[in-house]
C-alpha cells in the first residue's frame, strides 16, 4: 500500500457519522432533498434564496450569526471570521434585508483562503466578481453595492436563526445548489439522507426503464413515482 493511500485510509477512518453526512448531502441535488423533506412532513427548503452564480455548490454545517439595526454607536458587520471551522457554511440572518449588505469581497477572500464551504444570507451581498472569479459559493436574496457599516450589526452568534421562512440552528446540515437551499435539521438527518438516496435510485431506475424504451407512465407506475414525495 503507497504513502497516499495509507494517509486517505487513515483519514477515513476518523471520520464521525456526522463527516459523513456531510459528504452524503454533497452526492445528493437539493431536488431530492426537497422531496425527503416533503416526504418526512419537515420544512427545509429556503424560499427565494438563489446562488450567485448558477455553477455554485456547497455542503456543510450552519455557523449561524443574527444580525439586527446598528445602534449608536454601531457594532461591526462581521469580525467573526477568524472563528469558523472550515468547511462551515456560514448563515446569516439578516431579516431578508435588501437595503444593505452584510457580505462582500474583503470576506469573500478570507472564507475562500480558509476553507469555508459557502456563504447562505437572508438578505443581501455585494462585490459578486469576485465571489464567481474565485468560486466561492455565495447564495442569498439578491447583491447590491449599498453596505451595511452603520446599518446593521452583529448581534449574536451560534444562536437559532430564520432564512428564506426556516429555522436554521448551528451545526445543522446546509446543501446549495443551482436551484437553491436546503437546510436538514441535525435531529432529523440520517432519516432525510436515507429518504433522499432511496428517491434518487428510484428516479435512476426510471430514467433507465425510459432508455430502454418503455413508456414514461408504465415506467414511473412500477418505481411508484407519485409516491415520492407523499408524506409518510
Amino acid at each position: 500500500m503507497n504513502t497516499a493511500t495509507t494517509e486517505q485510509t487513515s483519514t477515513t477512518e476518523k471520520q464521525t457519522p456526522a463527516d459523513i453526512n456531510v459528504a452524503r448531502a454533497a452526492a445528493l441535488d437539493t431536488a431530492s432533498l426537497s422531496d425527503a423533506l416533503d416526504r418526512l412532513g419537515i420544512a427545509g427548503q429556503c424560499e427565494r434564496i438563489s446562488p450567485r452564480d448558477g455553477g455554485f455548490v456547497m455542503a456543510g454545517r450552519a455557523y449561524t450569526v443574527r444580525y439586527g439595526p446598528a445602534g449608536k454607536p454601531a457594532g461591526t458587520v462581521g469580525d467573526f471570521l477568524d472563528d469558523v471551522p472550515p468547511g462551515s457554511v456560514i448563515v446569516l440572518d439578516n431579516g431578508g434585508r435588501e437595503d444593505a449588505t452584510v457580505w462582500g469581497d474583503i470576506m469573500t477572500e478570507l472564507a475562500h483562503r480558509r476553507g469555508i464551504a459557502g456563504t447562505l444570507i437572508d438578505g443581501i451581498c455585494r462585490d459578486v466578481a469576485l465571489c464567481r472569479q474565485l468560486g466561492y459559493p455565495v447564495y442569498s436574496r439578491g447583491h447590491w453595492m449599498r453596505t451595511g457599516k452603520d446599518r446593521v450589526q452583529v448581534e449574536a452568534l451560534g444562536v437559532p436563526v430564520e432564512i428564506g421562512r426556516v429555522r436554521v440552528a448551528q451545526g445543522d446540515l446546509v446543501r446549495g445548489d443551482a436551484d437553491g437551499v436546503i437546510v436538514i435539521p441535525r435531529e432529523h438527518e440520517a432519516q432525510v439522507l436515507e429518504t433522499a438516496e432511496q428517491i434518487e435510485r428510484a428516479e435512476d431506475r426510471i430514467r433507465a426503464a425510459i432508455r430502454a424504451g418503455s413508456r414514461l407512465d408504465e415506467a414511473r407506475r412500477a418505481h411508484h413515482y407519485h409516491q415520492l414525495q407523499t408524506k409518510a
